[in-house]
C-alpha cells in the first residue's frame, strides 16, 4: 500500500494510507492512479498533498462488500455487546491519536489545532463512547394481545447498507455523529467525506481497522459530491442515506433517494439561527455567549447565531460590548495555541462570505466592525482565506445578510421592542435549526423558547450540545435527528411479530 506523506505546517510529519477503504482493504480507484484531488491548506492557499477519489463504480464495490459483511459477521450476525466493545476500542484509539487527527483537521479545515483537539476530537470520542454504551440497550417490546392464545413483539433491526455524506466544517465530529449510531445498530456504512476535507477520514478508517471492525462494516470513499455523493444517494441497494450540508444539496439528495428506491433519508441542513437578547439581561454575562454563537469555527457552523435581535433598551450598550469582544479575537496561525480564529475553509467559501459583506454594505446596513479580508488583516498570509469577524447594525428583513445563510463570521443585528415582535421576527425564516434566548426572566425564557420554531433552543448559553440530547431542524433545516437515543431510531427498522399460541381458525369464514 502506498502512503500519502504530509509535512504539516508545524513541522510534524504524517503518513496516511493512500486510496479508498473498501472491503477492509486500501484500493486504487477504478478510475486509476490519476483519480486524485488536491488538498489545500486554507491558511496559505497552498497545496499540501492530493488524495485518491472514487466514482460510482467504487460505490458499487463498497455496496457489494457491505452486503457480504452483513451476510457473514455483521448486522444480525453480530451481537450488540460485540458492537459496543468494538466501538469502545475505536474510541480509545481515536483518543490516543487525537493530536495527530487535530493536525489533519487544522490542515484540512483551517481551524485552530488546539480547538480541533480539545473540542472536536474530545466530543467525537465521547460520542462513540455514548453509542458504545447504548449498543446493547436498543430494545423491542412485548404486547399481550390475548393471554391464552396470542402475543406480539417487536424487533429493532439494522437497516443494512447505508451511506453517509458529511460536510467540511467538523470532519471527524460529523463522521462520528453518523458512524456512532449507525455501527452500534449493526449497519454497514459507506462514508463520503467532503472533498475539501478528505484527510482525517482516512485515519479514522485505519483506526477502525485496528480496533477490529470486520471488512465491509465501515468504508471510506473520498470523491466529489457530484460523483460519489450522487452515487450513494441514488444507489438502489443502499437503504438509507444521511447527509449534513446545505439545503440546496439536501433537496437534490432527497430527490435522488426517492427516485432510486425510496431509501430512508435524514438531513441536517442549513440554518439562519436567531439569538434574542432581552433588556433584563446581564450584558457582561451574555456578550461572550453571543460572540461565540457566531464566531465559533469561524462562523462555519450550521446553527451559528447569525441573526441577533436586541431589545431596544439595551441595544446600544450591548452592541458596544459585543464589538469589543469581536475585536479581541486573535486571528492567525491555526498552529498557534493562542489563536481563536483561523482561516475559512476554501477560496470558494472565502469569496462567498466577502460577497455577502459587500451586499450588506450595498443594501444599507451599517458596518460596525470587521469586514476585512486577507489583503488587509495584519499577520496572516495574503494568499490564505481570512475574514475578519464582522458586525452589521441597522439590518432588516429583505437584506441578504439577514435572510440567507452566509456560513461565515458575519452577524446581522436588528432591534426590537416587544417579546411578540422578537418571536415573530425570529420565526420569519425558512430555516429552523437553532436559536438562543438571553433573559433573566424565567417565565419569559419558557414562553419564548416554546414559541420559537427551531429544533434546538439555547437559554442563556449557546452551542453547548450533548451527545445525549437529539439535534436536528424544523422547516428547511432538515428532518430526522442526530445524537441521543433518537439517532439510533434513524438507523433501525422496527419489525412487528404476531405469534399465535394455539387459536384455531375455522375456514371458510362465517358470520358469528
Amino acid at each position: 500500500m502506498t502512503k500519502i506523506e504530509i509535512n504539516a505546517p508545524n513541522g510534524t510529519k504524517l503518513s496516511l494510507p493512500d486510496g479508498l477503504f473498501i472491503g477492509g482493504e486500501w484500493k486504487t480507484p477504478r478510475g486509476g492512479e490519476q483519480s486524485r484531488i488536491p488538498v489545500v491548506y486554507p491558511a496559505t492557499g497552498e497545496k499540501i498533498c492530493d488524495v485518491a477519489v472514487g466514482s460510482s463504480a467504487d460505490v458499487d464495490d463498497a455496496v457489494q462488500a457491505a452486503e457480504a459483511a452483513l451476510a457473514k459477521d455483521w448486522g444480525l450476525k453480530s451481537t450488540p455487546a460485540k458492537r459496543g466493545e468494538l466501538m469502545s476500542k475505536w474510541a480509545d484509539l481515536i483518543e490516543k491519536n487525537a493530536k495527530e487527527l487535530s493536525i489533519l483537521e487544522a490542515i484540512d479545515n483551517g481551524k485552530p489545532r488546539w480547538m480541533a483537539e480539545q473540542i472536536d476530537l474530545a466530543d467525537s470520542v465521547a460520542c462513540l463512547r455514548f453509542y458504545a454504551g447504548l449498543a446493547d440497550k436498543v430494545e423491542g417490546k412485548t404486547m399481550e394481545l390475548d393471554v391464552t392464545t396470542k402475543f406480539a413483539h417487536t424487533r429493532v433491526e439494522p437497516i443494512g447498507v447505508c451511506g453517509a455524506i458529511i460536510p467540511w466544517n467538523y470532519p471527524v465530529q460529523m463522521a462520528c455523529w453518523k458512524l456512532g449510531p449507525a455501527l452500534a445498530a449493526g449497519n454497514c456504512l459507506i462514508l463520503k467525506p467532503a472533498e475539501q476535507t478528505p484527510l482525517s477520514a482516512l485515519r479514522l478508517a485505519e483506526l477502525a481497522q485496528e480496533a477490529g471492525y470486520p471488512a465491509g462494516a465501515l468504508q471510506v470513499i473520498n470523491g466529489l459530491g457530484s460523483e460519489v455523493g450522487a452515487a450513494i444517494a441514488s444507489h438502489k441497494r443502499i437503504r438509507k442515506v444521511a447527509f449534513t450540508g446545505s439545503t440546496v444539496t439536501g433537496r437534490k439528495i432527497m430527490a435522488m433517494a426517492a427516485s432510486s428506491n425510496l431509501k430512508k433519508v435524514t438531513l441536517e441542513l442549513g440554518g439562519k439561527s436567531p439569538v434574542l437578547v432581552f433588556d433584563d439581561v446581564d450584558v457582561e454575562f451574555a456578550v461572550p455567549w453571543v460572540a461565540m454563537a457566531i464566531l465559533f469555527n469561524m462562523g462555519q457552523d450550521c446553527c451559528a447565531g447569525s441573526r441577533l435581535y436586541i431589545q431596544r433598551g439595551v441595544h446600544d450598550a450591548f452592541v458596544a460590548k459585543l464589538t469589543e469582544a469581536f475585536k479581541a479575537v486573535k486571528i492567525g496561525d491555526p498552529f498557534d495555541d493562542t489563536t481563536s480564529h483561523g482561516a475559512q475553509v476554501s477560496e470558494e467559501q472565502y469569496r462567498k462570505i466577502l460577497a455577502y459583506i459587500a451586499h450588506g454594505k450595498d443594501e444599507g446596513a451599517t458596518l460596525v466592525c470587521g469586514g476585512a479580508d486577507s489583503s488587509s488583516i495584519q499577520g496572516v498570509p495574503k494568499s490564505g482565506y481570512w475574514v475578519e469577524p464582522t458586525i452589521f447594525t441597522h439590518a432588516r428583513k429583505g437584506m441578504r445578510i439577514v435572510d440567507e445563510e452566509i456560513f461565515g463570521p458575519v452577524l446581522a443585528v436588528i432591534p426590537f421592542d416587544t417579546e411578540e415582535e422578537a418571536i415573530a421576527m425570529a420565526n420569519d425564516s425558512e430555516y429552523g435549526l437553532g436559536a438562543g434566548v438571553f433573559s433573566e426572566n424565567g417565565a419569559r425564557c419558557l414562553r419564548v423558547s416554546s414559541a420559537i420554531q427551531a429544533g434546538t433552543v439555547f437559554i442563556n448559553n449557546y452551542a453547548l450540545l450533548s451527545n445525549a440530547v437529539p439535534f436536528g431542524g424544523y422547516k428547511q433545516s432538515g428532518h430526522g435527528r442526530e445524537l441521543g437515543v433518537d439517532a439510533v431510531k434513524e438507523w433501525t427498522e422496527v419489525k412487528a411479530v404476531h405469534w399465535n399460541i394455539g387459536e384455531k381458525l375455522e375456514w371458510p369464514l362465517r358470520a358469528a
